[in-house]
């Protein structure tokens, strides 16, 4: 409900309250998808930190803010050191605005993953904040506010038995509020006097509450949540920064837990084998350690050994049974005795550089199983980041790596991109192609959105397309298929749904090609 209508109003109401009147002083962008605005007035400063990423759209309100020296842009200069003249939510829409000095206007569209910020003079479209969304350069200012009565009492009972159809800009919480309370369940009549009320609250809460319900972070004017499973303000702008630390600290720190557990589970699983290994050469060898016997064998047997042998069976006095022995015929017994010394020496040096090996390994197992047994249980960014720099555990390209929505590879000179999960699924897609790339998914089940990069006047091979299928596969819920469809289609006819879940999307136009699931180093 963070970005619900009803909670909107009450923010403009308090940034109206605070702001009229000052001075827009600086307004940049230092982070791709993060818009700072700065006020001020002749001796006070409040800033608008704007988080419109793909995962979530979200507004804060810091009390201060460092400005990066590097890598920072101005934006909306023609706003700049203007005034504040009024804060106008529009009704019925996740949307308000800051009307400026000149008919400048400065509007967030808080519309969830296509949420942006739009500069209008003269209530036509000059600029835009993310540019991607192209479709926001066509909106018409003056058609944004819904005529929607929520006191309309006929209205109501014509059309109340479907709340979310009547009352689109209700959302989801105040839904799950009436249900809580079984008012669902009541005729039209009874429901109307509980509507009312719970809109009166809606409109001029005494309270919101962010909590956790069913595992998801919410930001409510309603009381929905079990005693102890949220904290309650009286300021909407507290209660905004509270949903978007607690949510940036969940978001970002499961995201890097998971991205640091994987590199640490793979890791595990590399030294286990490493140690497997090990362990059965040693054994072999030590099963076979017998040089040394073998030359005071031949040694104790000189005078038995006829010259140009190149098999002799002689008593192993260390078993007290026979042992079939090769020489090399053009040695002498005494100088085939030596080589057998000489192995022995060799597979000393060999055993002992192996147990050396995999007492470091042993060890380093051991330190893998602590840092992910911490990393488990870590509760922060800072925690998890702090702990990895201090552990020396990931190298300058890991982070990188970790820092992308997906997992890299090469083959045959094109570029395949594997997103790691739902949501990174989506920022794959939406926010990392070209409407040129291949784009690959395994059919009818849930997986990896998988991308093979265009180049320019270079046709997709027959081999790339296969090798990014069979990663599609394998990174998929037919991972252990023998074979399995995987759809492939221009990036272009891909598209995402208003709504739809993590990872969710349309294809318009698609082949289907049957591939061996394979991960990539596999034949």
């Amino acid at each position: 409900m963070h970005n619900n209508f009803f909670f909107l109003q009450q923010v403009a109401q308090s940034l109206k309250n605070k702001l009229t009147n000052w001075i827009l002083a600086t307004c940049f962008s230092q982070n791709k998808d993060e818009l700072i605005l700065g006020f001020c007035t002749t001796d006070q400063e409040f800033y608008i930190r704007a988080m419109l990423t793909q995962e979530i759209s979200a507004l804060s309100f810091p009390e201060n803010f460092q400005r990066a020296k590097r890598n920072s842009v101005e934006l909306f200069d023609e706003i700049l050191n203007k005034t504040v003249l009024d804060v106008i939510q529009i009704p019925n829409e996740r949307s308000f605005y800051f009307l400026f000095e000149d008919n400048f206007a400065l509007l967030f569209k808080m519309h969830g993953n296509r949420a942006n910020v739009i500069l209008f003079e003269n209530q036509k479209v000059t600029s835009v904040f993310k540019h991607s969304l192209s479709k926001d350069l066509e909106i018409n200012f003056a058609e944004l506010a819904r005529p929607l009565d929520y006191h309309d009492a006929a209205y109501f009972l014509e059309n109340g038995q479907n709340l979310k159809k009547a009352y689109p800009t209700l959302g989801n919480v105040p839904l799950t509020y009436w249900q809580q309370h079984g008012l669902d369940l009541l005729g039209l009549v009874e429901q109307w006097p509980h509507f009312e009320e719970m809109i009166s609250v809606l409109e001029k809460p005494s309270s919101y509450y962010v909590g956790t319900l069913n595992d998801e972070l919410i930001l409510s004017l309603l009381p929905i949540f079990e005693d102890g499973q949220s904290r309650k303000y009286t300021n909407p702008l507290e209660a905004a920064n509270q949903f978007a630390a607690e949510y940036a600290r969940l978001y970002f720190s499961e995201n890097e837990k998971s991205d640091a557990l994987r590199l640490l589970q793979k890791r595990k699983e590399q030294t286990t084998n490493y140690i497997q290994k090990t362990e059965t050469k040693l054994n072999g060898l030590e099963s076979s350690a017998r040089y040394e016997e073998i030359g005071h064998i031949l040694m104790a047997n000189l005078h038995n050994i006829k010259p140009r042998t190149e098999k002799i069976t002689l008593e192993d006095f260390y078993r007290n049974q026979p042992l079939e022995i090769k020489l090399k015929a053009d040695l002498s017994p005494q100088r085939n005795a030596e080589n057998y010394y000489r192995k022995a020496k060799n597979q000393k040096v060999e055993l002992d550089k192996l147990y050396e090996n995999l007492d470091k390994k042993q060890q380093e197992l051991a330190r893998i199983e602590t840092h992910i047994n911490f990393i488990e249980k870590a509760n922060s960014v800072k925690e998890i980041r702090k702990y990895l720099k201090d552990n020396k555990i990931i190298s300058d390209q890991q982070k990188e790596e970790m820092a992308l929505p997906y997992r890299r590879f090469e083959y045959e000179g094109f570029d395949i991109w594997v997103g790691k999960n739902a949501q990174h699924n989506d920022t794959l897609t939406q926010r990392y192609s070209h409407k040129e790339d291949l784009w690959l998914h395994a059919r009818d089940v849930s997986g990896s959105h998988v991308l093979v990069k265009y180049k320019s006047g270079k046709p997709f091979p027959k081999s790339v397309i296969e090798k990014a299928a069979s990663l599609a596969a394998y990174y998929s819920k037919r991972k252990t298929d023998t074979l399995c469809p995987v759809i492939c289609t221009p990036k272009k006819f891909v598209r995402k749904v208003k709504g739809a879940a993590a990872g969710s999307v349309i294809v318009d136009k698609e082949d289907v090609i049957l591939v061996r699931p394979a991960a990539f180093d596999e034949n």
